[in-house]
């Protein structure tokens, strides 16, 4: 066990001085469909299309059917795509064995829109709806008719403005509303709002229409996007990147959850972590990206990151997304997201703060079980209930809440693990840990002995599917798609485990029911 801890601690170092190549992000359906489609070029793809007919589900669909509200994106851009790639192998069967799928589907948007709808959905999808039906007039696709009110309304907005900004929220989208280039410009990493599926679509636009200097440029921030999945395979291209903000703020928050952040062995990694965010954190706050728009929910981890190192940074820049008692992750966004909050909480708890609030605002957001699960940034309700947890019990030693606690380990599957969808995932598990170690610290020896008995199923779980430097593979964070930030869930992983293995040593040292 002390080997295997070891070994944790060494390949968490290693992620974490890894974190200065814009990020590790898995490979994208959706983007990489759209970057396929802008590209043109089947001949000089074959491979990425071969991956893009992998993908695609015994259903006739892409992406998970655990969550069908995040299928029809990449969906409709993968049949799209095929559809002009119809002389490949399989790429015939595939598109029709999408529209099969698309005519079957149940429309999520037919009434109203769901509080989790992925990002961009109201422009995305009528756009990708329209552009399908001129090529497979008469087929019965859902037509998401609650989405089009908003698609209006953001055209509307979109065609009072000339130019966006550099790094404007609606430029991640700009695939599904730009048509000339000269309405966005590429950052100075080449993207157009950190898009693979925004940048493919400018670069084809600007090439169309002679408007060349910055098309080198889009191109080298494609590649290099590509690479970041790791796959491989060039034009197989990630759902969002950079996310050199990100990535970094949300490994060094995790190390907190897992009682790691001042680990002795990750003290020289952290400390280059902590000065770089210390030197970024201007006025107005961080975004996931350097060259992206800021908002509250990275603003508020940075906040609680470089307070958890000792330093005391100015609570200024979050109240620029305070409205009333909440925080808005981005100005005019469809809707509040309750792990931006959770994270502005514990922000300004860390900070010495007032947050009654906030506060309320977290309570009031859980369901029946008191648990939360109303989240859009990611699909499992393990992951706000992590950071609520942790947050409400910030500065609180004797905070205690039995009808999380009952719930959390009600819902331990019985083979150890804990996933929102059909199976359990390492994610997931190490989410639950992370609650667990919180609530054990304020429990009586009876809780502790309960929580202790499902920490021990956890870990035989979590060791018979470790192997070191694994790469995860299970998109559960809300995108255009459902995607996976690689290093981040993978710190999340080591963190999990590496709590579970401390956890199961002090209760054989100590007897059952002691907490690391």
């Amino acid at each position: 066990m002390n080997a295997l801890s070891e070994q944790i601690l060494s390949e968490l170092r290693h992620l974490l001085r890894e974190m200065s190549d814009g990020g590790s992000v898995g490979p994208s359906v959706y983007d990489t469909a759209r970057a396929l489609q802008f590209h043109g070029n089947v001949t000089g793809r074959q491979d990425a299309y071969v991956w893009l007919i992998a993908q695609q589900q015994a259903d006739g669909g892409w992406g998970s059917a655990d969550f069908p509200l995040f299928r029809h994106a990449p969906t409709w851009a993968a049949l799209l795509a095929l559809q002009r790639a119809d002389a490949l192998p399989g790429a015939a069967d595939a598109v029709q064995a999408a529209t099969r799928f698309l005519e079957r589907q149940p429309d999520p948007y037919a009434h109203a829109v769901p509080e989790d709808a992925p990002i961009g959905v109201e422009l995305i999808l009528p756009q990708l709806c329209g552009e399908a039906a001129s090529l497979l007039g008469g087929v019965a696709f859902p037509r998401h008719p609650a989405l089009l009110p908003l698609q209006q309304a953001c055209l509307v907005k979109l065609g009072a403005a000339a130019t966006l900004l550099s790094g404007h929220p609606l430029l991640h989208s700009w695939e599904a509303w730009g048509t000339s280039p000269t309405t966005a410009c590429p950052d100075d990493d080449g993207s157009i709002g950190i898009s693979p599926a925004a940048t493919a679509a400018w670069r084809a636009h600007a090439v169309t229409q002679g408007s060349t200097p910055q098309v080198g440029r889009a191109d080298a921030y494609l590649q290099a996007a590509s690479r970041a999945t790791r796959s491989g395979i060039e034009g197989v291209v990630p759902n969002v990147w950079p996310i050199n903000v990100f990535e970094p703020c949300w490994s060094l928050y995790t190390l907190h959850l897992a009682g790691l952040f001042a680990h002795p062995a990750l003290a020289e990694a952290v400390r280059v972590i902590v000065a770089q965010l210390d030197a970024r954190l201007g006025v107005r706050g961080l975004g996931p990206a350097l060259h992206f728009a800021a908002d509250a929910d990275d603003t508020a981890v940075a906040l609680c990151v470089l307070r958890l190192s000792g330093r005391d940074p100015a609570v200024d820049a979050l109240r620029h997304f305070e409205i009333g008692e909440l925080f808005v992750t981005f100005p005019g966004e469809r809707n509040a997201s309750v792990s931006t909050n959770i994270h502005a909480l514990h922000a300004l708890r860390l900070l010495g703060k007032p947050a009654a609030g906030t506060s309320a605002y977290v309570e009031a957001n859980r369901n029946s079980h008191g648990l939360w699960d109303n989240e859009k940034w990611h699909v499992s309700w393990l992951y706000p209930t992590a950071h609520a947890v942790a947050a409400l019990a910030q500065g609180k030693p004797q905070w205690r809440d039995e009808r999380a606690l009952a719930a959390l380990l009600q819902a331990q599957r019985d083979d150890g693990g804990w996933g929102a969808g059909r199976a359990s995932t390492f994610e997931e598990t190490a989410y639950a840990l992370f609650a667990l170690h919180v609530m054990d610290g304020s429990e009586e020896p009876t809780g502790r002995r309960r929580i202790a008995q499902a920490v021990a199923r956890a870990l035989e779980w979590m060791l018979a599917r470790h192997a070191a430097h694994a790469l995860p593979q299970t998109p559960l964070w809300i995108g255009k798609e459902l995607y996976c930030p690689t290093r981040v869930v993978r710190v999340a992983e080591l963190a999990g485990l590496w709590l579970a293995l401390r956890w199961g040593r002090r209760v054989l040292a100590e007897g059952a029911g002691a907490a690391p």
